[in-house]
């Protein structure tokens, strides 16, 4: 008997070019939740870097007063412990499949503001953030302040999770969420590498089978995102 209930993503929907000032612009969708996401080209580096030949990737991440069921505050004093967490985990990412010595001296910066929160505010965040980078990019290229490429592989993230029937469920909304006694955000290449793993019980441990339907329910989801990815990415 399959462990798996639910092995696609909610419906999926990026629209890009939103932002006429970025480099890369795009509005995610998954299911419900939203993010708007941008990417700028800043001719310079961080400090560490300055004067080694290589660029930089990073990512800001927020969400909206009114993106969840209650009214937030902004994070006027600085990023939350929850908010750091997620702009490093899109960051590290987002750097593990670029080159930094054909990106030069210049950092790329991506911002992602979370319009709608309706689960997996993070893995729809680092999905979208790939598209504007790939955007980015290509205008570098475009604008010749790049000769080569230097992304070197597809990127994309999904939440999964065992639903309280011991069934496991891809892309979780807040409702789905909210009463899974595990969940997982796992981000992959499009070539079928994983950059990230992120598996918590929070009720009862999950099994080795489980864990073997999370990683296998996972790749056949981020298919789906990558097509869809692509679709868009390759008509621009």
């Amino acid at each position: 008997m399959s462990l798996i209930k639910r092995d696609h993503p909610r419906a999926i929907k990026f629209t890009p070019n939103i932002n006429p000032y970025a480099h890369g612009s795009v509005i995610v969708e998954f299911g419900n939740t939203k993010v708007h996401i941008t990417a700028s080209v800043q001719e310079s580096v961080p400090p560490f870097l300055k004067g080694k030949g290589q660029g930089w990737v990073t990512a800001e991440y927020a969400m909206l007063p009114s993106a969840t069921h209650t009214r937030g505050d902004r994070e006027r004093k600085g990023a939350s412990g929850r908010t750091q967490e997620i702009q490093r985990l899109i960051g590290r990412s987002l750097r593990s499949i670029v080159d930094m010595q054909k990106l030069g001296e210049r950092s790329i910066l991506i911002d992602c503001d979370v319009i709608v929160a309706d689960g997996g505010t993070r893995t729809a965040s680092i999905s979208g953030a790939y598209v504007a980078l790939e955007m980015a990019v290509k205008k570098l290229m475009k604008d010749g302040l790049i000769l080569q490429n230097p992304i070197k592989d597809g990127l994309a993230a999904i939440s999964i999770g065992i639903n309280k029937n011991d069934e496991v469920i891809a892309d979780l909304n807040y409702e789905e969420d909210s009463t899974c006694g595990t969940d997982m955000n796992i981000v992959m290449t499009r070539s079928g590498k994983f950059v990230e793993v992120q598996g918590t019980a929070e009720g009862e441990p999950f099994s080795v089978e489980h864990l073997n339907a999370l990683i296998g329910c996972a790749q056949k989801a981020l298919q789906v995102v990558i097509a869809e990815q692509r679709k868009v990415l390759d008509n621009l």
